[in-house]
């Protein structure tokens, strides 16, 4: 983790030294720049209900989630290396404080009127009870919910892809023709694999970060 926040800021650094950037970007400004692009579109489709000025306040927790998640997910294909959302914990560490935060932020600006999301307009009143305790058990496994996801596609795949290698690794090494051509299989299983994996560990930056602001 310490890596990834060393990664993040060296690159801004360097991108945004002497007061900014160039007026022809190259590669590593063009990234940070998509990166800011993609996270500003992000706050803006999925926050609503709010001014742009509003919106604006949240850019930087986002911005912050979703450039922390987008460097320490991929890290974990680099071999040899240690897969930080693999881990329970950590994923559920940091969801659980995103909810906390959000339930903040929603009494402060609503009051008990923050309340109200629980029971849906013109809801018969007999099924109010049950509705309330659907909907407030549903609010409450947020918390849950986006670091139990984060951390089962992390470790699924990591897993996958380590077991495969092995499998492939061993297949390569046996003193038997058949198996070397055998091994070819897995061989190629295991780069499709490596590139999916790949994907899914940028793509989950994005939920990550923005998953949990409702339109407040």
């Amino acid at each position: 983790m310490l890596l990834t926040v060393v990664l993040v800021v060296f690159l801004f650094f360097v991108v945004m030294k002497k007061g900014g950037g160039k007026s022809v970007p190259n590669a590593w400004q063009s990234l940070v720049e998509l990166i800011y692009d993609f996270v500003l579109n992000l706050v803006n489709k999925q926050i609503g209900g709010l001014s742009g000025n509003v919106k604006q306040k949240f850019f930087p927790r986002i911005s912050v989630t979703f450039t922390f998640s987008l460097f320490r997910n991929p890290q974990g294909m680099i071999p040899f290396s240690f897969t930080v959302t693999s881990h329970f914990l950590i994923t559920l560490a940091l969801s659980f404080s995103i909810f906390v935060g959000i339930t903040i932020v929603g009494f402060q600006r609503h009051g008990l009127h923050f309340c109200s999301f629980l029971l849906p307009a013109g809801v018969p009143l007999p099924l109010a009870p049950f509705l309330v305790l659907l909907e407030l058990i549903s609010y409450c496994f947020r918390a849950l919910s986006l670091g139990i996801r984060l951390f089962a596609n992390m470790m699924a795949g990591h897993s996958l892809v380590k077991i495969l290698s092995g499998f492939a690794w061993t297949m390569l090494f046996l003193n038997n023709i058949f198996y070397f051509i055998g091994d070819l299989g897995p061989l190629f299983i295991v780069l499709a694999l490596t590139g999916l994996e790949l994907g899914v560990a940028i793509s989950q930056a994005s939920p990550e970060a923005t998953s949990r602001f409702p339109n407040m």
